[in-house]
């Protein structure tokens, strides 16, 4: 029998998610809807036990992320403790509570960088979006963490209702100072699937956005370096799952499951190893989670006899689900997909949907915010809280 060590490599993007508790509320957030279901975390010895076994495994770039990661008090021992371990730190963040005391002690603590998220470049948007009182005081902590010499990206989901507002959210990148932009546009996972019907853009939105991109690319891509990447519905290929299942990425959950991607606690059918209970190394190499979508022998057709399936690697696995009910199924944005018009539909209702921020609570199909209140009532809805089965919210 063939060693996986000798075949599978390392993984190089470690993200630590701390914890699912978050003092916002976003419409689009990736953590699982059903997060009120798993509340426990790992304690501060066993996030540095995680942290050393992946350094000795190979991760080399590490990711504190949540919920809000600044809501753990050992934030700036963990960082410490990465940086003596060799990790290129990044704090993933909402920038609630990131005090300047914080950013000297994170300073201290060798923190390389951090990632500051918007919702909008208006404080109507933004603090709609998140259902918090939030954006002055995220202006004053991304000048904050400016003076404390920290370079910073600045995030930005976008969707239906801030694309248009896309060279006002670069103008305020570059305000601030942000020496990256990550226009990411939203991937329908976790709360953005329940929220698809009101997020999902027109392909006339998309493709406004991209054009007023280029033109800041050209004219201030030495300033700051703008990423935008096109959502998935939109493309006729897929892109490859976090490059590949089991392949560079492991995420390790506030209660210490291990996984090979953000949502695939979604999929049935996989026991996601603990790292309480199974050695890290043991989890990448040999666990049937993180092998079980590896390589090319799971594939059904078309993916299996496709010459491109190289390229894409079958796409997202957990798209593959929520739209086929098979996680083992072509990724239905490849439009050699059978289950492909079913995007396409998605794509062509968007253009009847209202994007008016003010009315989204009286439409037919309302806006979900990503609350305790509804992750315990899409849970229960379920049965076994499937993200897929509660695709669409309730009227409240």
């Amino acid at each position: 029998m063939t060693d996986p060590s000798s075949t599978v490599a390392p993984p190089l993007w470690l993200l630590a998610e701390l914890t699912y508790r978050c003092p916002l509320h976003c419409v689009f957030c990736y953590n699982p809807v059903n997060y009120t279901a798993n509340p426990r975390e790992l304690d501060t010895a066993q996030w540095l036990a995680v942290l050393s076994e992946a350094r000795a495994l190979g991760a080399a770039q590490l990711g504190f992320s949540g919920g809000e990661p600044l809501l753990r008090d050992d934030l700036e021992v963990l960082v410490a403790h990465a940086r003596e371990l060799g990790f290129y730190t990044n704090l993933i963040t909402s920038g609630i509570g990131l005090t300047d005391q914080r950013l000297d002690a994170l300073k201290t603590a060798g923190l390389d960088h951090i990632q500051l998220s918007f919702q909008d470049s208006t404080q109507q948007l933004n603090d709609f979006l998140s259902s918090t009182r939030t954006f002055d005081l995220k202006r004053r902590v991304a000048e904050s963490i400016k003076a404390h010499g920290f370079p910073m990206v600045l995030n930005c989901v976008l969707h239906r209702y801030n694309l248009p507002h896309v060279d006002k959210i670069i103008e305020m990148a570059l305000a601030m100072g942000a020496e990256y932009l990550e226009l990411a546009n939203t991937q329908y996972y976790g709360w953005a699937y329940a929220n698809r019907a009101q997020l999902l853009p027109t392909q006339e939105q998309l493709e406004d956005a991209e054009a007023v991109v280029e033109r800041y690319r050209a004219s201030h891509g030495e300033r700051c370096r703008i990423f935008f990447v096109v959502p998935d519905y939109f493309e006729r290929r897929p892109k490859r799952c976090m490059n590949g299942w089991g392949s560079v990425f492991l995420g390790i959950a506030p209660d210490g499951a291990a996984l090979p991607c953000h949502a695939a606690r979604s999929l049935p059918g996989l026991t996601f190893p603990n790292v309480t209970e199974t050695p890290l190394s043991e989890i990448w190499y040999e666990s049937d989670a993180f092998n079980r979508f590896r390589g090319f022998e799971w594939m059904k057709e078309p993916c299996r006899s496709c010459d491109e399936k190289a390229n894409d690697l079958g796409g997202c696995r957990c798209q593959a689900y929520l739209l086929t009910g098979d996680a083992a199924n072509a990724d239905p944005v490849c439009d050699k997909s059978p289950a492909h018009e079913q995007v396409v539909r998605f794509v062509n209702e968007a253009r009847h949907t209202t994007t008016d921020a003010g009315a989204a609570h009286t439409t037919e199909q309302p806006i979900l915010f990503r609350n305790d209140a509804n992750s315990r009532k899409l849970a229960s809805a379920t049965g076994n809280a499937n993200e897929r089965e509660v695709s669409e919210p309730t009227p409240k």
